[in-house]
């Protein structure tokens, strides 16, 4: 690798590289969308401590990583659920039993996977791909998590999906009463860019998986919705928060302790709560932006990947609400989320919140530190191959992933599915 093309962080370049290679056509040949899809799911109520809206787990993230966010402005779900997407990936989810139900969070997957495929179908884009120069890979590298570029879109995809899924936690708040009329209503209200340039990246990922969401809507006359100027203000104070935070512990290892910046941010990867390149290396004074949100001068014109990416969403997840039929089944998800081994030869596992390279690098970190070898990751599956000591290591392990905001699951055998079900409509009211 020449000199000039040493990794380096630029979030500007590498969003106008994405921004490339997504100009002549991200989702450029039509898209299949599948007539019907039937889909079981199971669900169970969280369980708020004593006193409160909020789990342990929500609470405990809360505490350490959103001041100045208080617990009275958070919304939390009310059930948790389970299901096999129709790529037969183990998946979780929540959702509120005021709101728009359980059909949000698996359409949203199934959103999800039908981009994915038309990503992976796309031949001039994989070309495209194909032709990045040593320069464009050293950008990637040096600034994103997921530096191979259809990683990199296949997250935002899913970034987009968890915006739409956690906000329906706040369907009440809007004038919006099907699953279909909430997400237009969104897409036209501008929260989609509210939250890639208000949010902090590490916020969204982990208060999705811990079903919480810490915004308040106010409808508009208009029939839009916005955030209200007290969301506005905590999400600001906690995007600074963070930053400052991130700068204080790389200030400390360069400055004091004399580490270098990569040292610095593998040893203190921990600390800085895998938001280490997002912010531990923003220069002093410098807001981050979302690559997808930045606008660039391509062919004669302005252009920003991020309104390509929701319009195609939410014009799937339209269609999609009114073909993806859901029934609830009665197996219990504690018996999904918490059942142990029968030996300690059982070594797999999924983990349906894992979403990306962070996602990989902390669950490996978590079973690291418990001194259990992980043997295999594989992203796109979910899909955990570990040593286990015993059963109870295995459960310890578990608990321990969850008390980090992910929720792993077993792979159960068909028996377990109980014949008598509840079919749910496919638009519930608010």
């Amino acid at each position: 690798m020449r000199m000039d093309d040493t990794p380096r962080y630029d979030r500007r370049a590498a969003s106008r590289v994405l921004a490339g290679l997504a100009h002549p056509g991200l989702f450029a040949t039509p898209i299949a969308v599948p007539s019907t899809r039937h889909i079981e799911y199971t669900g169970a109520a969280l369980r708020p401590e004593p006193g409160s809206h909020l789990t342990y787990s929500q609470r405990l993230y809360l505490q350490q990583f959103m001041r100045p966010c208080q617990p009275a402005q958070v919304t939390s779900a009310t059930h948790r659920i389970a299901w096999t997407d129709s790529d037969g990936v183990p998946n979780t989810g929540h959702f509120r039993a005021d709101g728009l139900g359980p059909l949000v969070p698996i359409a949203v997957r199934e959103t999800v996977l039908v981009l994915w495929h038309a990503l992976a179908a796309n031949s001039a884009l994989m070309q495209r791909v194909g032709d990045l120069g040593p320069r464009e890979h050293a950008v990637l590298d040096g600034t994103t998590t997921d530096h191979d570029p259809i990683e990199i879109f296949r997250v935002g995809i899913e970034a987009t999906g968890r915006a739409l899924a956690q906000h329906a936690l706040l369907a009440r708040q809007t004038p919006y009463r099907s699953a279909a009329e909430f997400a237009r209503g969104i897409h036209d209200s501008g929260i989609f860019s509210g939250v890639a340039t208000r949010w902090f990246w590490e916020l969204q990922a982990s208060t999705y998986r811990r079903g919480m969401i810490p915004v308040t809507l106010a409808a508009q006359p208009d029939g839009t919705v916005r955030y209200t100027a007290d969301t506005v203000a905590t999400l600001r104070a906690m995007k600074d928060t963070t930053i400052e935070d991130a700068h204080t512990v790389m200030r400390r290892a360069t400055r004091v302790e004399g580490m270098s910046t990569d040292a610095a941010i593998a040893k203190y990867h921990d600390d800085l709560d895998l938001i280490s390149r997002q912010y531990a290396l923003l220069p002093a004074s410098t807001r981050p932006a979302c690559l997808a949100a930045m606008p660039h001068h391509l062919g004669g014109g302005h252009y920003t990947l991020l309104p390509l990416v929701v319009d195609k969403f939410v014009e799937i997840f339209e269609q999609l609400t009114e073909r993806v039929r859901i029934t609830e089944v009665s197996v219990e998800l504690d018996e999904l989320i918490a059942d142990a081994p029968a030996s300690a030869e059982d070594r797999i596992f999924y983990v349906p919140d894992m979403s990306c390279q962070h996602c990989v690098r902390t669950i490996t970190g978590v079973l690291e530190t418990m001194g259990i070898k992980v043997i295999d990751i594989d992203l796109p599956s979910k899909r955990v191959v570990a040593e286990f000591r015993s059963p109870r290591n295995r459960a310890r392990a578990f608990e321990s992933l969850r008390d980090g905001g992910y929720n792993p699951v077993t792979e159960k055998p068909a028996r377990t599915t109980v014949a008598q079900t509840r079919s749910q409509p496919t638009e519930s009211t608010v």
